[in-house]
């Protein structure tokens, strides 16, 4: 029995549930100046989901130069890899092939750090995913909005849409070179804003869709992204547009100055 299979086992009889994937890396590339895509293939995603494109998935990042017998042992015996919580682009199932998208902000964070060096036969481990954050797509128009760290969901939900789809499409970004090519209809209008300094809040998302002429008939949103513009447009959305709760998928992913942890932990809170 090998290692991997031995901390399976040992997870499942802990807690009952799935042990963690640790996924091995196929490919790696930057796919704009400021995303990193990294593709994972190997057995250990024999058995994944094919319909949780757009679902989270938390990451446990080794630490540099460990070797995968310390990282997979630790999964189970501790010190616990440091986790962060990230979205399935895409997974192939033809070809057994998972993508998923790093914003790269050098050695800023762990993720990061680890994506930008990332290349075939690098490792990480992986749990989930969870279900996609939309499902339904039955709206009259539709409102996404994201910055660099919500682009993956954003996107997903995009393709997912009817191809008959109406509406608009708010995306900022760090640098014009950003813009990603995004499957979306034909009837969504795509705006790319560029904001070079994810350090400062920006509100050239919340001016624009305050400021829009608000469409008629039934409205469903996809907008994630820093927490003080979500919390603005959450209660834009909620008191003047009354937009129903049901009908708004909107999600703060991060807040300037707080690494993820402080910031899930501010959340439970209430602070953000």
């Amino acid at each position: 029995m090998t290692l991997t299979s031995k901390v399976t086992q040992a997870a499942r009889k802990l807690t009952g549930r799935p042990a963690p994937r640790v996924l091995s890396v196929n490919t790696a590339w930057y796919l704009t100046p400021n995303m990193i895509r990294v593709v994972f293939a190997g057995p250990e995603l024999d058995g994944f989901p094919t319909d949780r494109d757009g679902g989270n998935c938390k990451l446990m990042i080794p630490e540099v130069d460990e070797t995968k017998a310390h990282f997979v042992e630790r999964l189970t015996s501790g010190p616990a890899p440091v986790r962060r919580t990230y979205t399935v682009r895409k997974f192939d199932a033809s070809t057994q092939e998972l993508s998923i998208d790093f914003v790269a902000h050098g050695d800023e964070g762990p993720a990061s750090r680890w994506a930008s060096a990332a290349k075939a036969g690098d490792f990480l481990g992986f749990a989930g995913p969870s279900t996609p954050k939309l499902t339904q797509f039955d709206a009259d128009w539709y409102l996404v909005a994201a910055d660099p760290s919500a682009i993956p969901v954003a996107a997903v939900a995009l393709e997912a849409m009817p191809r008959d789809a109406k509406g608009i499409a708010i995306f900022e970004v760090t640098a014009p070179q950003d813009q990603q090519e995004i499957d979306a209809p034909e009837g969504i209008e795509m705006h790319w804003q560029v904001h070079p300094d994810p350090h400062q809040a920006s509100t050239r998302q919340e001016d624009f869709i305050k400021s829009m002429e608000w469409p008629e008939g039934r409205v469903q949103t996809c907008i994630a992204g820093e927490s003080g513009v979500i919390r603005s447009l959450r209660d834009f959305l909620s008191n003047e547009k009354k937009v129903p709760r049901e009908d708004t998928y909107i999600s703060g992913y991060w807040k300037i100055g707080l690494i993820e942890d402080q910031h899930q932990k501010a959340k439970r809170d209430g602070a953000a």
